[in-house]
């Protein structure tokens, strides 16, 4: 049985009541497996779905996710089911070709679901104020694949600048993580009412910048994994208060398991298949005025520029250099992207295509992974599991192919490039990516979604 702190159990003996018994038992057993898939690949799966997530599926057990080169290949992406719950949100509430933000997004599971609800006309701008952490949302949103997404590390304080520039930002803040306890023991030993105390504060901090960027009409959803009221219901109590807002209701399934409150939504881990959340959303009512911004150029090449021939419509793109690399830019949301680079600390946007070294574009991981790769104009090699796993754990491969640049994939679904010199390649996958551990060379794991693939060729 996991130790909880003495403060914690009073206040949960006191939320839960004659419950409590049912809630310890919870976090005391099996952590439940959950992913998001893609549609870089189109399957049924045969898995429980996540009622409150169309692409969200529980799995019975763990797989062995390091040894799976469809994780790599942003396949799908390993998130918490609750946190799924922010779908519903988004398709009550937000436009498809709205501008949003996502204000503490690593490592990056509530981004991608974001991401995909705005592909096809909507921009996020996700962001994350540690340097590390913002390297991983990055790795995270370039395995996912799409275009309309660009990444930030900023404290939030630095959106005050764009006022009234949002039409939606989501605050998943950091708090004291008492839905975690299952999974993170960690959680359990830093926890305190010291510590709850200062998360509520901070959480305002950060909710008040979130409400100076978002425009009149703009929706502001909120998102904890803890269950005090300090961090939750009191600070949404405090922005209704304290601004011109309205809460924000969703329809919720009674089979959901999920305890509503006047406002917002709470999982608890002995009612819900999941971990512990609350999600609650608000829509901003006083008018606002937006930030100005002067036109102004981007760092300019005036050498030889890439052709776009590597992207599917390469007409719906725009280059730019930036930081001695050529991005692709959806030319719908060139303006904006370019408001955002005058203030902002930003560390990827669109699609990064090539490294310039010289007169040579080197293609870039992202252009492999992009969803909008033209696989017409570049070669291919797909890849045995055992390749496969060679490639990502950064070792030399030998591949039958022309020589040149040359995606490798698994099951067609592009990993990254290689430069194939001949009597062997160069691999070109990043360094800070590469599996670390020993590939077994007995009895070696299939990928749990292989047998999916295999039943519909």
């Amino acid at each position: 049985m996991k130790k909880l702190p003495e403060d914690f159990v009073k206040q949960a003996k006191e939320l839960f009541g004659n419950s409590y018994e049912a809630y310890t038992n919870a976090i005391n057993s099996e952590v439940v497996n959950s992913i998001r898939i893609n549609d870089k690949l189109t399957l049924n799966l045969d898995f429980e779905k996540v009622k409150w997530c169309d692409t969200g599926y529980y799995l019975s057990e763990r797989p062995y996710f390091t040894l799976d080169p469809f994780l790599h290949a942003g396949a799908y992406y390993v998130q918490e089911a609750s946190s799924m719950f922010l779908e519903q949100f988004l398709k009550k509430y937000v436009s498809a070709d709205a501008v949003a933000l996502d204000m503490c997004a690593a490592p990056g599971g509530k981004s991608s679901l974001m991401s995909q609800y705005l592909l096809n006309g909507g921009l996020l701008i996700s962001n994350e104020i540690v340097r590390n952490r913002a390297a991983v949302l990055t790795e995270n949103s370039i395995k996912w694949g799409n275009d309309n997404c660009l990444i930030t590390n900023n404290a939030p304080s630095a959106f005050e600048q764009y006022e009234g520039f949002f039409d939606a930002i989501l605050v998943d803040a950091p708090c004291s993580g008492e839905g975690m306890f299952r999974k993170d023991d960690t959680a359990i030993t830093e926890w305190s009412l010291q510590n709850v105390q200062l998360c509520a504060a901070r959480q305002k901090e950060i909710l008040k910048s979130a409400w100076v960027a978002l425009k009149e009409g703009g929706v502001l959803i909120y998102s904890t994994c803890t269950y005090n009221a300090y961090e939750n219901e009191d600070n949404v109590k405090w922005l209704l208060e304290s601004y011109d807002a309205e809460i924000l209701p969703v329809a919720i399934d009674a089979e959901w398991g999920v305890s509503e409150t006047p406002f917002g939504y709470h999982f608890y881990p002995h009612k819900t298949k999941g971990e512990g959340l609350f999600m609650a959303a608000v829509r901003k009512l006083s008018a606002t005025s937006e930030a100005k911004f002067k036109k102004t150029s981007t760092q300019q090449n005036s050498g030889r520029k890439p052709s776009l021939e590597c992207l599917q419509n390469p007409c719906d793109y725009q280059l730019l250099f930036h930081r001695n690399l050529w991005y692709a830019l959806p030319k719908k949301h060139e303006f904006k992207i370019k408001q955002l680079l005058q203030n902002l600390n930003v560390i990827y946007l669109g699609i990064e295509i090539y490294e310039q070294k010289g007169n040579d574009f080197i293609p870039q991981e992202s252009l492999a992974l992009s969803k909008h790769l033209n696989k017409e104009a570049v070669v291919s090699v797909d890849l045995s599991l055992e390749e496969a796993l060679r490639y990502l754990r950064s070792e030399t491969i030998t591949i039958d192919a022309p020589k040149g640049f040359c995606v490798v994939t698994y099951c067609g679904l592009p990993l990254g490039w290689v430069k194939n010199i001949g009597n062997r390649c160069n691999n070109l996958y990043p360094n800070n990516w590469r599996i670390r551990m020993e590939i077994p060379t007995d009895n070696l794991p299939q990928p749990f979604m292989l047998s999916e693939i295999n039943s519909r060729d």
